[in-house]
Formats: C-alpha cells, structure tokens, sequence
C-alpha cells in the first residue's frame, strides 16, 4: 500500500449509484490517474489517497485507491479553484476570485471560523454572505459524513442526504441504529442500510434487523408495485429472501410486530393480510367516510330535473343519450356518485350540465390530482378548478393541510376529475376535509393505469359495488369520426387498432428495428409534424415543444425514455454559446430544456404572478411538467416554470428530482392530454406491453396519434390484457361498513 498526496485536476468519469470514479490528480510536475469508491472530488481539493499502483491494459498506470483522505487546498490557485467549483452554492468563478483576493491562504480559516469576515469582500451583501457561510458549513458537514460513510459502500450523492439529515451527528446516528435510514429518509433501501450493520457486525437474525427488513418489503411493495399489504406467507417468504434467514424467524417477528402494532394483521381466510400501520387506518377510514357522505344525503327525487336538463341540452344544441340524463339525475339525487366512461363519451359535457344546475343551489367545487389535469377542467368547464393539494391548502410538511376535518373544505358540491390518478393517501385526505352533507362526484376513466402511489381507489370503489356508479358506454356524434377515439375503444374491447387511413388522426409507420423507430420519432417530432400540422418558421420549434409529446411505454432500452430524451433533446435544444447550462449525473439541463419534476416535493417554493402581485407557495409534484427559462451558471442553480405561471428555483442539490420531459413514460402522462402523441410500439418487457398502458397512451391525445415500430407488437399489447393486480381491500371494507348503514 502506498500513500499519495495530489491536487485533483478533474473527474474523468463517476457512477453516482456506487461512488466509483476516476480521477486525475497533480502531484508535483506530474500526472497520475486514480480510480475506485471515492467521494465527490472537485478541481483544486488535496486529497490523501491509498491503495496500490495497476497497470491498466487500456490505460496505463493507475492508483487503484482503497482510502481517501480530503485535505485542505494550499495553495492560492487550489483554493480558488476549490471554492469556483460548484461545490458551495452561490460561490462561482467570480466570486472565489474575490474572496481570494481579499483572504489570501486564510480564507478557508475565515469561511470556518470568521465566516461573518465575508462582508469584508467588495460588493458582498448581508443576505449573499450568509449563504455563502451557510452553504460552506453544510459542504463541510456533508464532506465528513460522506468519508465516514464511504468505507461501508454508501454513494456519494446517498452520503449527501443522509449528512443533510442528520448532520454532524452522523456517525452517532449510524453505529447506533444503521436501519433507521430506512425509516428516516426517503431513496435508502434495506440493502444499503444492512452493508453498513454488517460492517458495524450487526447480527444476520438480529431482531432489528428482521424487523427493519419487514417494514422494508412492505413500503417497497406500495411504492413499486401500489399494494396496501401482503399477504403474511409472501412477507415472509421475500423478507426471507431478503435477509438470507429461515422464514420460521420472519413469522415469528411477525407475531411479535403484530402485538406491539408495528404492523397490523388481519385475517383474510387461513392466512392474514399484514398492513403498515398507515395503510390500515387510511384504507379504514377512506371506507367509513365515504359510507358517512352517502349516508347524510338521502336519495330523493328531484323535482324538475327533466325540465331542467332539457333547457341546457337547447342552450346547447344537444341531445344527451338515456345513461348520459341518468348520470345528470344521480347526480343530484345521491350524496355521491361515480361516473366513468372512455374518450368521446361526454363525461365534460355532462359535468357542465350537472355544475350548471347544482350551481343554482350552491358552491361547486372543482379538482384533479395534477396540475395538468386541473387546468384541462378550467378549460373545458369555464370555472376554476385546483389541484387537490391546492384545494387541500397544503401547508408544507407531507400529509399537512391546512382543509381537513375541523377545516372543511367550503362547498356544497365537490367534483373530482380523474379519479383514476387518486392514491389512497390522497383521497384520505381529500375525504377529511369534505363535511357530512356535500355531494362528491367522482369523474374519471376505469379502464386507464391506476394510481402511482398504493391503492386502486376508483378500481376498488367499483368493485364494492356499494358507491352508487353510472358507466357511460355511447360515443357521441362528434367523436364518432376521430380514429383515436374509436381506436381507443376497439383496443379496449381487445380488438386491433384500424392503423392507416386518408384523412384521418390516427398513424402508424411501420420501422423494424428500435434504432430506425427512434431515428424516426425524432424527425416526425422536428419537422414532419410541425409540418403536417401547419407550423413554419419559429412556429415549428414551439409546436414540436408544447403540442407534440412522445410517451414510451418504457425507460430503458433504444426506443426508452432516457434514449429519446436525449436524442429529442439535441435535435430541439442543442448546445449553444447563447444557452447556459447545468451538468448533474448524466443530465445536462440548458436554458430552454422541457423538464418534468419526478417525485413528490412538499418544500420546495414556487412564486407566480397573479393580478394582485406575487403570489407564494410550496410543493411540485410528480409528473409536473414545465419548461427551464433561467440557468445561473454562477450560483448553480435554475428556474423552472411550470404550467406557465409558477415559478421554481431549483438548487444543486434539487436538481436529482428533475429529468428532461421531450418523453414521458405513459405511467407519467396520466391526467395530461396533448394535441399530439408519438408513441414507439418497437418491443419490450411483456409486463409493460399491455393493454390498459396502450389505452391509456393513446387518451392521452386530442387530436392526432402516430406510431412507430410493429404491427405484431400492438397484437401482443392489444391482446395483452393482463392487468398486474394490487392487494387491496377497500371494496371489502365498503361492503362491510355500508352494512352498518340504516336502510
């Protein structure tokens, strides 16, 4: 083993996932390369590194490292270069020039120990120094953890959140209760946490850990694959798998989780249904307020509601079919009512006849799930509608609104659209805050994707058999001519899709191969359907971005999101002098790059302008798609505007929950409709080719579907009508509790 001190110049290449990196270093006059487990290295740092010399076949002479020790930078160059790196946020280039300049060698003694001396440097504001002192001291905190957690094999951008976390108690948090991690922060699985118990020597059938492993299978189960529990014999058999220890072991901690009500068991039959303890209650509680709005409005007759429904349809120029007045009726006669229907069968229609004659009695409240969905509602109704957060009056911590059982939402009527999206957690908190005595209408189509996170509520709802429903199944007049809708509803009833037709809105081109089908969804995007739908000059660069949006029924592979993403990406937004740019993992985001956030951010702020002024607010979430109009290369950090009025600001460290949107998976289209959808049909897993994904693909467009790749492809989708099932009991409960209903 040999020992090296080096001034990092660059990283070469790095895998965020493991930490693995290469390296190269100045020591002395000369060059040397550096690879293994490392953490983040920035240009200008001094790092201590171990381990002994290789020789690559490829590349040469390597220090293959088993050891980092971070160093301070020395010299005035280093430290300059160290703090423009990027790694501490609002300090670019210019700026640690500046501060440099005034410090000299003590500036790093300053930044730790006198950080308050910042105002000294020209031009540095009360309000830009202490972000810098507070972005420096958090950098050094991180940097700790992420040594003391690299020799146990955590990531570097793992090691980032979990210093954020819990700071410079890290290593106390850590060897005392390694499978906290689990529990406490989002992203850490039981693997990661139970390579650091092993090397801590926590025991392979240690109580903790088999209990840690529990709670493992059963969150990972709900955010995968959207169950509210397992059965008890399949938790043990994974958690088994899991741990490498007897099942015997699991089913004994089971019990034991059980009576301390760490988990709930509940019987189902000879074997039981093991629920975390949140899941439990909300899928209980969603079953006994549901039956306690049905049960405060008594079905009555409406008086009138012919005579009513008659002078919307002349007002109009309609004719609604028989179910079409049926669903209307109910709706004002039940306490709640679900409506579903595919494309074209006039479930806006209904909603502004049933908005218009409860609007004669009271306040109609409108929402959907996504921002996208709730301003495809204000469209197509002519009032506001909110997201169900909005609605909710989310306050900032995930769970917290401000609308819940002592806050009720204001309303006479509540009507959801695209109930579909609704995970459970969700519409408990939406039935919290409804009171005893509003109407909820729950709008949306049965056949399409279920929620992303656990539950099949409208599913489920459905299947009780108890929530009083109308299916609407007549296609009406001005849909019948469009293909999409028709074809739609052929592959819905498993039939194949009519593919090619003159005049028509509903394409296929037919390209063997995945990479031919990329190469060709990227010039339908960029020129031939701008084209084919009137777009010239600048017009064809904004309707390729806002109107056209390929949907994938994969991530991976040549025909994937990630592939198209890139692909689309160079040829809408290539790299331009004119264009800054930020780099995160494999990600490069540029001024002007159509992005989509990925997952749930209850913290992060966002600002829009009103007619008022500005107007504040926090929360973005999964699935928002917005557009990047600010990249500040200096401070690292960019702006994002999302359904063209909020605006967020996304810092470094953010940027992980960000990915550019030219394609979306179809999971994350859901609630959204575009003018235009381009969909690959080229191959790939069986478990994703499937029917209810292509139905829900092929909603998504208003006015024009092309396909790219097989015709024995959309055979193996259309015929694929296996529908991954979720464990669930909410129709069981439904049942159960409308018994407990006075007749």
């Amino acid at each position: 083993m040999e020992t090296v001190e080096a001034s990092i110049l660059g990283t070469i290449y790095r895998n965020d996932e493991n930490g693995y990196s290469v390296v190269m270093a100045r020591v002395g006059r000369s060059e040397i390369t550096v690879v293994g487990v490392l953490p983040e290295l920035t240009q200008g740092e001094q790092a201590a590194f171990t381990g002994e010399w290789v020789e690559h076949p490829q590349y040469g002479r390597q220090l293959k490292c088993t050891a980092c020790q971070l160093m301070q930078p020395t010299t005035l160059l280093g430290i300059e270069r160290y703090l423009g790196s990027g790694l501490i946020r609002g300090v670019g280039p210019s700026t640690a020039k500046l501060i440099v300049r005034h410090f000299g060698e003590d500036t790093l003694r300053v930044l730790s120990e006198e950080p308050e001396r910042l105002q000294e440097v020209p031009k540095m504001g009360k309000k830009r120094w202490l972000q810098i002192a507070e972005a420096f001291r958090e950098q050094q905190v991180a940097r700790e953890a992420m040594i003391f957690l690299q020799q146990y094999g955590v990531p570097a951008n793992l090691a980032v959140k979990i210093s954020k976390l819990y700071g410079d108690r890290t290593p106390e948090v850590i060897r005392r209760n390694p499978y906290r991690l689990c529990e406490d922060l989002e992203g850490v699985g039981f693997l990661t946490a139970d390579r650091i118990g092993a090397a801590l020597g926590v025991a392979p059938d240690s109580q903790g850990r088999i209990q840690s492993a529990m709670k493992y299978v059963l969150k990972d189960a709900a955010a995968a694959m959207g169950h509210v529990y397992l059965p008890r014999g399949e938790l043990a058999r994974k958690a088994s798998q899991l741990l490498r220890v007897d099942e015997s072991l699991c089913q004994r901690e089971i019990d034991q989780m059980g009576l301390l009500r760490e988990l709930v068991l509940v019987a189902d039959g000879e074997d039981q249904r093991v629920y975390l303890p949140q899941f439990d209650s909300a899928e209980r509680e969603v079953a006994v307020r549901l039956c306690e709005l049905m049960a405060a409005i008594a079905p009555v007759k409406s008086r009138g509601a012919d005579r009513a429904i008659d002078r919307f349809e002349k007002s109009r120029d309609i004719r609604f079919s028989p179910r079409q007045r049926e669903a209307i009726i109910s709706a004002l006669e039940t306490g709640v009512l679900v409506i579903t229907g595919g494309p074209g069968t006039g479930k806006t229609t209904i909603i502004n006849c049933i908005i218009s004659l409860l609007a004669q009695e009271g306040d109609v409240v409108l929402c959907a799930p996504t921002g996208r969905a709730a301003k495809r509602m204000t469209e197509a109704t002519g009032f506001e509608a909110k997201t169900i957060h909005r609605l909710l009056e989310y306050g900032g911590e995930e769970g917290s609104f401000a609308r819940n059982q002592e806050e009720p939402v204001e309303g006479d009527c509540i009507i959801v659209d695209e109930t579909s999206m609704v995970d459970l957690m969700l519409m408990r908190a939406l039935l919290r805050a409804i009171e005893p005595g509003t109407r909820l209408l729950l709008v949306g189509d049965s056949d399409q994707l279920p929620s992303v996170g656990a539950g099949n509520v409208l599913g489920d709802i459905l299947a009780s058999g108890v929530v009083p429903h109308v299916r609407l199944t007549d296609i009406f007049r001005q849909s019948e001519k469009s293909r999409i809708v028709l074809n739609a509803h052929r592959i819905n009833h498993g039939e194949m899709p009519l593919l090619n037709g003159k005049g028509t809105d509903f394409f296929f081109e037919r390209k063997e191969y995945f990479r031919d089908a990329a190469q060709t969804i990227v010039r339908l995007v960029t020129e031939r359907l701008p084209k084919f739908m009137g777009a010239q000059g600048e017009d064809t660069l904004s309707y390729a971005l806002r109107s056209i949006q390929v949907l994938a029924p994969a991530r991976k592979g040549e025909c994937g999101v990630n592939v198209l993403n890139t692909m689309l990406q160079s040829a809408l937004n290539p790299p331009d002098r004119a264009k800054p740019q930020l780099i995160y993992g494999e990600t490069v985001f540029r001024l002007g790059d159509k992005v989509m956030q990925t997952r749930n951010d209850y913290q992060i702020e966002w600002r829009r302008e009103t007619l008022s002024g500005w107007e504040d607010g926090a929360g973005v979430f999964n699935g928002d798609v917005g557009f990047i109009t600010e990249v500040d290369e200096e401070d690292h950090c960019l702006t994002v505007l999302f359904d063209e009025e909020r605006e967020v600001v996304y810092q470094s460290a953010q940027l992980e929950n960000l990915e550019l949107a030219y394609a979306l998976s179809v999971h994350k289209s859901q609630g959204s409709e575009f003018p235009v959808v381009v969909m690959p049909v080229a191959g790939g897993p069986p478990m994703l080719l499937t029917r209810n994904l292509f139905y829900t693909a092929l909603t998504r467009a208003r006015s024009l579907v092309v396909l790219v790749g097989r015709e024995d492809v959309i055979r193996q989708m259309v015929e694929n009508d296996k529908i991954l099932g979720r464990y669930t009991a909410l129709h069981e409960r439904l049942q159960t509790m409308a018994k407990l209903l006075p007749r």
